[in-house]
């Protein structure tokens, strides 16, 4: 994307095109416009053109340019913070809810995928979080125990039944949650934007908003080709927001995350690694991540950046983890390498701003961006279309507040990651 190898990766080698858009010239006027065209963006505009509200998305790059072209493609449910944990934080009207809505955002994901025929490769087979020594074993238990007393179909696996699902003994146990998968997510994206340009959505992309202002009773955007006047605003553009919000880049801590592809592996390798096509990430500080693509590809990731040092440092650990992993794999090639950022928050939770009068938006996704991000969507579609109030939300509005020391621990988080890769293959 944007001629750079590095930013997509595979997911660009293998997507389906984008539909076809165009940038915003002139002036257009719509009942609701959205700035970002990730899943939050796509999915907030499939579901008001559903309901017959005019709608239009203003990207300023191409559809899926951030994080949800970037990622992993885990659909995940919940956060990362422990379910026991969010009535402390958010209280217990909105510590509820919020568990409720993220713990059903992947049935949400998958039926989206199924109901607009979107090429790609859903699997919804759950996913497995693994142990690595007891106190990742302690961590996964207790995580396990919170979601089944809440009837999340999750189950604890022991080291045994961990090797025979992930092929390798390296986990001293792992959570499975049916409720998961993974997905091709630039392709998700895709083909979320195509689905709502055919419920009646405008999409404009490499249009990026330069300033914001009244209009009379609505609001305009601008850009250096248009405007758009419209009576709603969503602000959906997340980890990599650009003026005129930058006090939603403040209020997030950048974490960078890379991602190897592997040739096809063998038909015996396919078999013996991850039979059944979860994906996986695992319990340490500086986590690894690990699923398969529907040709055969290994993808593997971990934190860190692929440049300047970074770039042989990290291809160099995903080799040599690969291969204390799961020994028979050999010396594999990688086809694809690519990295992104995540927009981290204070709390790891994310955020409900209302920077105006009906100007709104979610950010903060902390990594778990594809299904927060497409129910998030959702839920802005119902407010602006009238259907749902701010009350009715499972986050409540706050101010964004800036994280202190942000480009400081930006630059520790890179350069950590490096060292710590550096120290081998962490197993």
């Amino acid at each position: 994307m944007l001629n750079d190898p590095r930013s997509h990766g595979l997911w660009e080698m293998t997507a389906p095109p984008a539909p076809e858009t165009q940038p915003l010239t002139g002036t257009e006027r719509v009942d609701v416009a959205i700035v970002g065209g990730g899943y939050t963006g796509l999915s907030a505009a499939l579901h008001l053109a559903g309901r017959g509200v005019s709608v239009a998305v203003v990207e300023g790059r191409e559809i899926g340019f951030g994080g949800s072209g970037r990622n992993v493609g885990l659909v995940n449910a919940g956060m990362w913070v422990m379910p026991d944990d969010l009535p402390g934080v958010l209280g217990t009207h909105y510590g509820s809810r919020l568990l409720d809505t993220l713990g059903d955002a992947p049935r949400l994901v998958f039926d989206l995928v199924e109901k607009h025929a979107i090429d790609c490769e859903a699997t919804p087979a759950g996913t497995l979080h693994c142990a690595v020594g007891r106190s990742g074993l302690d961590e996964i238990r207790d995580r396990a125990e919170q979601w089944s007393r809440r009837g999340a179909p999750v189950r604890l696996l022991d080291a045994g039944e961990t090797a025979a699902k992930v092929g390798t003994d390296a986990y001293a146990g792992a959570l499975l949650d049916l409720r998961a998968g993974t997905i091709q997510p630039l392709a998700y994206v895709r083909g979320l934007a195509r689905a709502a340009i055919a419920a009646g959505a405008t999409i404009f992309t490499g249009s990026p908003v330069t300033g914001w202002q009244q209009a009379g009773s609505r609001w305009r955007l601008e850009t250096a080709g248009g405007s758009l006047e419209a009576d709603w605003v969503i602000v959906a553009s997340n980890a990599y927001t650009d003026a005129p919000w930058p006090e939603v880049r403040a209020e997030l801590v950048h974490l960078p995350y890379f991602n190897f592809a592997t040739a096809p592996l063998s038909d015996d390798m396919q078999k013996r690694i991850l039979p059944e096509r979860q994906g996986v990430w695992d319990t340490r500080e500086v986590l690894s991540s690990f699923r398969f693509d529907k040709h055969g590809r290994l993808v593997v990731g971990s934190v860190g950046a692929l440049r300047s040092t970074g770039t042989a440092i990290h291809r160099a650990w995903a080799h040599r983890t690969l291969k204390k992993l799961f020994p028979a794999i050999g010396d594999v090639a990688f086809e694809a390498e690519w990295y992104g950022k995540i927009g981290m928050t204070a709390d790891a939770l994310p955020r409900f701003h209302r920077f105006a009068e009906r100007v709104v938006g979610f950010s903060g996704y902390n990594g778990r961006g594809i299904a927060p991000g497409t129910v998030f969507g959702k839920l802005l579609a119902d407010l602006a279309a009238g259907a749902i109030v701010e009350d009715d939300l499972p986050l409540p509005v706050t101010d964004p507040a800036a994280q202190s020391f942000r480009p400081a621990r930006e630059a520790y988080y890179e350069l950590g990651a490096q060292i710590a890769h550096l120290a081998g293959a962490r197993f």
